[in-house]
């Protein structure tokens, strides 16, 4: 039987979380949105349109790879799933390219979009250039610094890069302007949110574009291994997207132990961090009620990781439901564990991950396998954009 908590209902609520909370000027823009989306993701004509770009634009399905060198060290078998092979290097391009079919069905002619790591952001360039449609993207000044190469990638696109210089300048920071610039033109303007994250029906939207990754993963592991359904499934969370879309397929089979590995920062005892399911409480953050890095008076807590894509103070209301009705075990890692473990990767296997999918890397140290248990990761992004990071650590652990 289906769990109703793990799936919206009409108000845009998992269990306890989610909702609209939004200014009223943008409400007319989301029961837009709400009244639309399933309607056309379900069509013909937009499956159409949108499985043919997966294919022959982004180069998918992603392959799933059996990594024996990571198989041996962890005593199982492990799966990649290879979302750093899609066109723009992660998993984002999925969502970007279905969310701007769906707004030029509605009429949109101008896109904004928020980015932290600044994948959301390529992809959100990429698919504005292909479809000939003016693009900005708001990206903190301190992700700006890290993740230079793509910030050069998105204004090479075409894309205005907007940088937020406000707060912790970070991902967070970079959303409320985004928000801010969608109150001041909400006719014309589709926020293209790059998270599982926001007002109904974003969550929702978003988590039903990335599932392309668990059908995928349904369909190669049952030609690998002879059965659908791994023992484990890994993901790196931040917002929630590579999370969500690993998790869709199989969020309603009890028998599949969901892993989602978080920001840990310096430590979550430090209040350096950005583990919001492991030391968040309820609240509410760019539109939606959830698990959220608050102090006692509700004020939002600046978040720390040396991962920009995961440096955010909350996360999807999907999330925050799993953790609360026990279904998905979170584990908090540290930036220095992360960094050992995507140095590990490049060793073992040649493949540079992202720093947020080195995280994920990481947690299947926190775990204990059997030898006839089937993990599945997702590799959520590849480490070329994090390459002065890499730089800055190389002789701490390249050689270790």
């Amino acid at each position: 039987m289906l769990n109703k908590n793990f799936h919206p209902d009409d108000n845009g609520y998992y269990g306890i979380y989610g909702g609209i909370y939004v200014p009223e000027i943008l409400k007319p823009n989301v029961d837009a949105l709400k009244a639309c989306y399933r309607e056309v993701l379900e069509s013909p004509d937009f499956r159409r349109e949108y499985n043919a770009l997966l294919r022959d634009y982004v180069g998918r399905p992603s392959p799933l790879y059996l990594s024996e060198s990571l198989s041996a060290l962890h005593g199982c078998h492990v799966y990649l799933k290879r979302e750093d092979l899609n066109h723009t290097g992660a998993h984002k391009i999925n969502n970007a390219i279905g969310q701007i079919l769906l707004a030029r069905r509605m009429g949109k002619t101008r896109i904004i979009a928020e980015t932290g790591a600044g994948q959301h952001g390529v992809a959100t360039a990429t698919v504005c250039a292909l479809f000939k449609m003016p693009c900005t993207v708001y990206m903190g000044a301190t992700d700006i610094a890290r993740q230079r190469p793509n910030v050069e990638k998105m204004r090479l696109l075409g894309a205005n890069v907007v940088s937020v210089e406000s707060g912790n300048k970070t991902l967070k920071d970079a959303v409320n302007e985004a928000l801010r610039d969608w109150c001041s033109h909400p006719e014309e303007t589709f926020y293209l949110i790059g998270s599982a994250v926001g007002p109904h029906p974003y969550p929702d939207l978003v988590a039903r574009l990335q599932s392309v990754i668990s059908e995928e993963i349904r369909a190669q592991l049952t030609e690998k291994e002879g059965r659908p359904d791994p023992d484990y499934l890994v993901a790196c969370i931040g917002g929630g997207s590579n999370a969500a879309g690993t998790f869709y397929h199989y969020i309603d089979e009890p028998s599949v132990q969901l892993i989602g590995a978080e920001a840990g920062g310096l430590g979550v005892e430090t209040g350096k961090t950005a583990a919001t399911l492991t030391i968040g409480t309820v609240g509410f953050l760019h539109g939606a009620k959830s698990m959220v890095m608050q102090d006692e008076n509700g004020q939002v807590a600046e978040p720390f990781s040396i991962s920009a894509g995961l440096d955010y103070p909350g996360v999807g209301p999907l999330h925050a439901e799993l953790v609360r009705e026990h279904r998905l075990q979170v584990i908090p890692v540290n930036d220095d564990d992360a960094m050992r473990a995507a140095y590990e990767l490049n060793r073992l296997d040649g493949i540079l991950p992202a720093i947020e999918s080195a995280h994920a890397l990481a947690a299947l140290h926190k775990l204990n396998f059997k030898p006839s248990d089937v993990v599945v990761m997702t590799l959520s992004g590849r480490g070329d954009k994090d390459a002065d990071t890499y730089l800055k650590y190389a002789e701490k652990f390249n050689d270790k």
